[in-house]
């Protein structure tokens, strides 16, 4: 089941670090404005996000990996919040899923922690 879970995960992180490259501008949306750089950093963490996944997949680099993920996670949780405060601003209909998007960063978190250790 474990294994299941880390194949999904690294599924899930190579298609979001892929549309980083194909649809970068709703990324661009999400950053806080305080950050230069708007399109570099949204390909950066697109490919970090690639990377990271993909160590994953190999047991002599998971848990630098699952570490590596927990670390991106972390940095752009600002983005998280740039864009629930962007939708309740604008009374975007969709603010509810940018509100759940806060607590669910946890739970990526928790579960790229589960593959940190050996």
């Amino acid at each position: 089941m474990k294994l299941i879970g880390l194949y999904i995960m690294v599924a899930l992180y190579v298609f979001t670090g892929t549309m980083h490259f194909l649809r970068p501008k709703g990324f661009m949306q999400i950053m806080p404005k305080y950050l230069p750089w708007h399109y570099e950093l949204v390909l950066l963490s697109g490919a970090c996000e690639i990377a990271f996944a993909l160590l994953l997949l190999f047991p002599a680099a998971r848990t630098a990996g699952a570490w590596m993920i927990i670390i991106l996670l972390v940095a752009v949780f600002p983005a998280n919040i740039q864009m629930a405060v962007s939708f309740y601003q604008k009374h975007n209909p969709y603010l509810w899923l940018a509100l759940l998007r806060l607590p669910l960063q946890f739970l990526l978190i928790w579960w790229a922690w589960l593959y940190t250790r050996k």
